[in-house]
C-alpha cells in the first residue's frame, strides 16, 4: 500500500504555554500493533482504545481490524506528552492514512480534544492557549470541542470549528455537512460581590485601608479578634476592584483555561481565592508532576486572600516572599523552568493570640506571654515586611452595629479606585514603564518618580533615624504614599500622605 502515512497537528501544554505537536501516523505490514511513541504518559498510551472504539462506533474500520502496524509518533520526540487532547489528531491521522476519509490541507489545521468510546468529543483544559498558539503560527483552522470553543474564539484570525462528535467532524472534513465557525467572543466584564464594602457596619479605619489596597494593588494584613469583621472585610475588596480590562482578562483566561477552570468561556471578573490552611505548598505555589498553576497564580490580577494566616504551613508562607516581589513564580524542573505569572493582592487575616482576645478590651486574653510571643513568631520579619499595609481590627460596639448608615455624599470607593488606577495607568504609560499599579514599581522606579515635598522628606528621615523602617519598607511607605495621593487627585506628595502610609504600615503589638 502506498503514501501509508499522515501528518496532523495538535498541542501539549507546557504550564500556561502550548507547543506545536506533529501527529505522525504510519501503516506498514506486519501483524497487527498499535503503539504510540514520542514520551507518551499513560493517559495518552490508552488513546488506542479510545480512538478505536470511537472509530469503530462512527461507522469506519478501526485500528483492531487492520492486519498492520500502526505507529503513531508525537514529535518532537524529547517533549513529554501528557493528557487526552491527542485523541481527535490520532484519529484523523488514522482515518486519513488508511484512505477512508480526505484531509485537504493538513498543515492548515489543528486538531484538539478528548473522544469517548461512542464518538463524543469531551472539553479538555488549554482551549484558549491552544488557541493562541494556532494564531501565532497563522493555522487557518482549530478543531476544538464544543465546551473550548467560547474560551478559544476569544482570540481572532483563527477559525474556531466547534466538534461534538467524530462524525461530524469527518463530515465537515469531507464537505458533506460543513459546521460553523464560532463567532468571535465579545469581551463584557461582569461585577460581581458576595459583599458591598458599604454594607460593611463600622470599621472606618479598615474600608480605607482596603480602599487603599485596591487602589495601589498593596498586600494587607489584618490582625483582630474572633468575629470582628476580617474576613467580611476581605470579601468585600472585590466590590471595590476596577473590573477586568481586555488585556487583564486575556492574562488570567489563559491560565485558568490550563488548569481546566474556565467554564464554558472566558474570565470576565477579577479572581478572588481563598485556599484552605491545609493546603499543600504545590496547591498554592503550583507544579506537580506535570507542572500546573498554583493558587497564587489562579489569583493572578485578583486576590489571594489567607485566612487564619499563622495557621498556614512554615514554609509555604516562607515560598511567597519570592513572588510577592517579583510578581511570579518559576517552577524548576531537571529537563526545564517553567514560569507562571504571579501579580495579586494578599489579604492575610489573623488572631493575635491562640485565643484570639489578646489585646482585647472587654475579653481578658487567656494566653501567656510566651504563647502570644510563640503564636506571633509563626509569621516571619521577611514576609511581614512585604506587606505594605498592616492594621488592627478591633471589635466593633453595639451601638456601631446597630447604627444604620448615613447617606454618604462620597462617591463610592470603587469610583475612587478606578479614578486611582487610571492616574497610575496614564503616568505609566507616558513613562513608558510595563506597569499597571504602584506596587509594581521597582525601587529605581520609586526614586525616579516620588518626590516628597521638603516637610515629606523631613518625615522619612525623622522616621528612618528611628529605625522604624527597613530599606525596603521605606519603598513600600514611598507606593502607598504615592497611592494615597493619587485616591486623593494630588500630584505633590505631602507629608500628610507619607504619614496615613507610615500609620497603615505600623500595627500595635
Amino acid at each position: 500500500m502506498t503514501h501509508a502515512l499522515a501528518k496532523v497537528f495538535s498541542a501539549e501544554l507546557e504550564g500556561i504555554e502550548a507547543k506545536l505537536v506533529e501527529v505522525e501516523v504510519d501503516l506498514n505490514i506486519g501483524l497487527h500493533a498499535f503503539n504510540i511513541v514520542g514520551l507518551a504518559d499513560k493517559a495518552l498510551s490508552e488513546a488506542k482504545e479510545r480512538v478505536g472504539s470511537a472509530i469503530k462506533n462512527t461507522g469506519f474500520k478501526s485500528p483492531s481490524r487492520e492486519n498492520r502496524k500502526i505507529t503513531v509518533n508525537l514529535a518532537p520526540a524529547d517533549l513529554k506528552k501528557t493528557g487526552t487532547q491527542y485523541d481527535l489528531a490520532i484519529a484523523v491521522g488514522y482515518l486519513s492514512a488508511t484512505k477512508q476519509i480526505s484531509l485537504p490541507d493538513p498543515a492548515s489545521k489543528m486538531f484538539f480534544g478528548e473522544l469517548a468510546l461512542d464518538g463524543r468529543v469531551r472539553k479538555i483544559p488549554g482551549g484558549l492557549n491552544t488557541a493562541i498558539l494556532a494564531k501565532n503560527l497563522h493555522i487557518k483552522e482549530l478543531f476544538l470541542p464544543t465546551e473550548n470553543a467560547k474560551e478559544a474564539s476569544f482570540i481572532a484570525d483563527t477559525s474556531i470549528v466547534p466538534v461534538e462528535t467524530l462524525s461530524g467532524l469527518i463530515n465537515h472534513l469531507a464537505g458533506t455537512s460543513l459546521i460553523s465557525s464560532h463567532p468571535i467572543t465579545e469581551f463584557r466584564p461582569i461585577q460581581r460581590a458576595s459583599v458591598d464594602i458599604n454594607d460593611v457596619r463600622g470599621q472606618k479605619f479598615a474600608k480605607r485601608a482596603l480602599t487603599v489596597a485596591a487602589a495601589g494593588g498593596h498586600n494587607i494584613l489584618m490582625s483582630g479578634p474572633p468575629g470582628s469583621g476580617k474576613t467580611m472585610l476581605a470579601n468585600s475588596i472585590i466590590s471595590i476592584l476596577p473590573p477586568l480590562d481586555l488585556d487583564e482578562a486575556m492574562e488570567v483566561s489563559r491560565i485558568w483555561s490550563s488548569v481546566g477552570l474556565l467554564k464554558g468561556s472566558f474570565a470576565n471578573e477579577r479572581p478572588f481565592r481563598a485556599p484552605h490552611q491545609t493546603a499543600s505548598p504545590v496547591a498554592i505555589m503550583g507544579g506537580g508532576a506535570n507542572p500546573k498553576a498554583g493558587e497564587i497564580s489562579l489569583a493572578h490580577r485578583g486576590v489571594l486572600f489567607l485566612d487564619e494566616l499563622p495557621e498556614f504551613r512554615r514554609d509555604l508562607l516562607e515560598a511567597l516572599r519570592q513572588p510577592m516581589e517579583a510578581g511570579e513564580v518559576v517552577v524548576s524542573r531537571i529537563s526545564k523552568n517553567l514560569t507562571f505569572p504571579a501579580k495579586f493582592i494578599l489579604i492575610a487575616a489573623m488572631n493575635p493570640c491562640p485565643c484570639g482576645f489578646w489585646g482585647d478590651e472587654e475579653k481578658e486574653c487567656r494566653c501567656t506571654a510566651n504563647e502570644v510571643y510563640r503564636y506571633q513568631k509563626k509569621i516571619s520579619g521577611p514576609l511581614l515586611d512585604r506587606i505594605d499595609i498592616q492594621i488592627n481590627v478591633p471589635r466593633i460596639k453595639l451601638d456601631e452595629l446597630s447604627e444604620i448608615p448615613a447617606e454618604d455624599s462620597q462617591p463610592h470607593p470603587q469610583k475612587r479606585v478606578q479614578t486611582a488606577r487610571q492616574i497610575q495607568k496614564e503616568r505609566f504609560q507616558k513613562l513608558r514603564w510595563n506597569i499597571r499599579t504602584n506596587s509594581e514599581m521597582s525601587s529605581k522606579q520609586c526614586e525616579e518618580l516620588i518626590q516628597p515635598d521638603a516637610a515629606g522628606r523631613q518625615f522619612l528621615q525623622n522616621v528612618f533615624d528611628k529605625s522604624l523602617l527597613s530599606t525596603r519598607s521605606y519603598y513600600r511607605t514611598l507606593k502607598v504614599a504615592r497611592t494615597i495621593a493619587d485616591l486623593e487627585a494630588e500630584q505633590d506628595l505631602t507629608a500628610a500622605h507619607l504619614a496615613e502610609a507610615f500609620q497603615l504600615r505600623i500595627r500595635e503589638d
